[in-house]
């Protein structure tokens, strides 16, 4: 009886396994909508150089403004006195 439990198990996982790798096919785009992907396609490229762009120059202001506030707060150590 433990057998034929097991055996309903190990069947029950396999066809699980199978049903759950199995693709969906891609639906057949007409014109309209393969000429509406690709503008979408279009403005996602453009909104990321826009987001590139606009990262490297928050980058360089980042950059400027360290470059400006190490030159400010460096200070020469104040010199100690030697112990003996």
């Amino acid at each position: 009886m433990k057998s034929a439990m097991l055996l309903v198990a190990v069947l029950a996982l396999g066809l699980g396994a199978g049903i759950a790798s199995a693709k969906i096919p891609v639906p057949v785009l007409d014109d309209a909508a393969k000429a509406k992907a690709e503008e979408a396609k279009a403005k996602a490229a453009d909104a990321a150089k826009k987001e590139t762009e606009q990262l490297a120059k928050a980058q360089d202001r980042v950059a400027e403004r360290y470059k400006k506030g190490q030159g400010k707060s460096a200070k020469p150590a104040a010199p100690g006195k030697a112990k003996k």
